[in-house]
């Protein structure tokens, strides 16, 4: 079976490779041409090579693509799925070096050390323009509490210095463990001197850092990005330097990458600046090499799947069986996720009836891939999805039950945080998923595309008044399920729509004092 490796990866992964009687294995030096693709059965990539949906139509035989390293950008990920396409990446072995690196930046800037140095090379001998600031005891703000923010935190606590944290899936008995202090994003940014952001690029991250956030900091605050381009605003932070409010900032990603040569970022000499070395240790491109030339021997030779992004570690027949589970249960994690308070503890998932036939661990984690999408972005998927939880403390209970709501086969998501749930549950009319329990109310809706939910009080109008408002900023309904606990009590009102309402409707229906918790989720 032919394995195509491309974009230097490790030697030793390639000889892992090689070992394996059963490939031929071809290090790609150019590009992927037509002849190298026609047999190509597994591809493994680095960032530099895209593996777009025209390079897959040249793969007729291709069933897998391994990703040396964490983001799977360059992979058309969706595209490969539909062709049945296995899609592999590495989500641990490149962690110890990029928390590495960020404390090297944090060092770089508490000192001055690249400033320093280029002075010395110039010539130059001038020890006061270079007085920095110890670390030491000084206040390190980390958001995100992943595997990469947790390392960071470790090296932080070692050098004396307080660590405050912000990520809205770690239980405040983890933060404990860690120990740390879990704050909401605003008052770490007012208390921290030096902060770090270890969170994947989602819409949720996007400009997280900007001028009005930057306006909360301490002046002269230290920032440092070694997670993803565009969750600091580099046009905000340019002027932040250029004002003072930001003493200094340790940008590894971009915005746009390689990074523009007249990047005014370049032109700051407070900004100290890397071309993505997160991952670029010799140790880390071993350990990716290796472990990606493992996994993909393991699905060639054996079957047998791990780290994919995209479907579960099961035999195919397996698959076929529980793959409608899986997709309600991805959507039913979704949702709760978008509805549930931050930080919870608790989720629990029930099976009920024929669904209790199947194995529930492949849909559990597809519930939990739906659920902590958000917290870990991309680097989620259903073979790590189980340790994210652990990690941020969230306890996952399993219960299967023949008993339960009047229907043959059902699933029920709940998460709880602290006295606070939310639950969702859901079922089959016929091959058709539906939603048909929110919170304890019975609704019907179909899982997919854009949701609106609100809690109203039960009077006449009301129905008449949300339709005029869609249609007024030519937002389609449609379908519409709605539910009462009593007449002119609560109603639960829930509307599939055609796309995201505006901001504008948002505002009126939030300024409705009949209405409530009004949410829009997407699924």
């Amino acid at each position: 079976m032919r394995v195509l490796v491309c974009d230097n990866v490790s030697s030793k992964g390639v000889a892992c490779l090689e070992a394996a009687p059963e490939l031929d294995v071809v290090v790609v030096n150019g590009g992927l041409t037509d002849e190298l693709l026609a047999d190509a059965e597994a591809i493994i990539v680095r960032s530099a090579t895209k593996v777009t949906p025209e390079v897959m139509a040249k793969a007729p035989k291709l069933r897998v693509v391994g990703r040396a390293g964490v983001g799977v950008d360059n992979v058309a990920v969706d595209h490969a799925t539909s062709q049945g396409i296995v899609v592999m990446n590495t989500p641990s072995g490149n962690t110890i070096s990029t928390a590495e690196l960020t404390f090297s930046m944090m060092m770089a800037l508490a000192r001055k050390i690249p400033q320093a140095h280029m002075s010395m090379k110039g010539g130059e001998w001038n020890r006061k323009a270079f007085a920095g600031t110890e670390l030491s005891g000084k206040v390190l703000g980390i958001c995100g509490m992943g595997r990469i923010g947790t390392q960071v935190a470790r090296r932080a606590i070692a050098f004396g210095m307080r660590v405050l944290a912000y990520d809205p899936f770690l239980s405040l008995s983890k933060a404990r463990e860690l120990q740390v202090e879990l704050l909401e994003q605003e008052e770490l940014f007012a208390r921290s001197d030096f902060i770090t952001v270890h969170m994947p690029l989602t819409d949720q991250t996007r400009d997280m850092i900007n001028a009005e956030t930057l306006a909360g900091m301490k002046d002269g605050v230290y920032l440092i990005n070694c997670a993803r381009g565009g969750i600091i605003n580099e046009t905000d932070l340019v002027a932040a330097v250029q004002s003072g409010k930001v003493a200094g900032a340790a940008m590894d990603v971009y915005e746009i990458e390689p990074c523009p040569a007249d990047s005014p970022l370049r032109e700051l000499p407070e900004v100290i600046m890397t071309p993505h070395l997160g991952a670029s240790t010799k140790e880390a491109q071993e350990s990716v090499g290796i472990e990606v030339a493992e996994a993909i021997i393991d699905y060639l030779v054996t079957g047998t799947i791990r780290n994919a992004v995209n479907m579960p570690s099961l035999d195919a027949k397996t698959y076929e069986a529980v793959k409608p589970y899986i997709l309600l249960g991805e959507k039913l994690g979704r949702l709760v996720a978008q509805l549930a308070p931050q930080r919870n503890d608790h989720v629990k998932i029930s099976y009920g009836g024929k669904a209790a036939e199947v194995p529930a661990d492949p849909v559990t984690r597809c519930v939990l891939k739906g659920f902590l999408e958000q917290a870990g972005g991309a680097e989620v998927n259903q073979v790590n999805v189980r340790a994210l939880a652990s990690s941020l403390g969230i306890q996952v209970e399993e219960v299967k039950a023949h008993e339960g709501p009047d229907y043959a086969e059902w699933m029920h998501f709940e998460a709880r945080s602290g006295d606070t749930k939310v639950s969702a549950g859901g079922t089959f009319f016929g091959n058709q998923p539906r939603i048909v329990r929110l919170n304890g109310r019975n609704v019907e809706c179909v899982p997919e595309g854009v949701l609106f939910i609100m809690n109203n009080k039960d009077k006449p109008g009301m129905v008449g008044y949300i339709g005029s408002l869609m249609a007024e900023h030519e937002v389609n309904i449609a379908s519409m399920s709605l539910n009462r606990d009593e007449e002119g009590g609560e109603a639960l009102t829930l509307l599939n729509l055609d796309h995201a309402p505006p901001a504008a409707l948002l505002e009126k229906v939030a300024a409705d004092p009949d209405i409530s918790n009004a949410k829009v989720v997407i699924l």
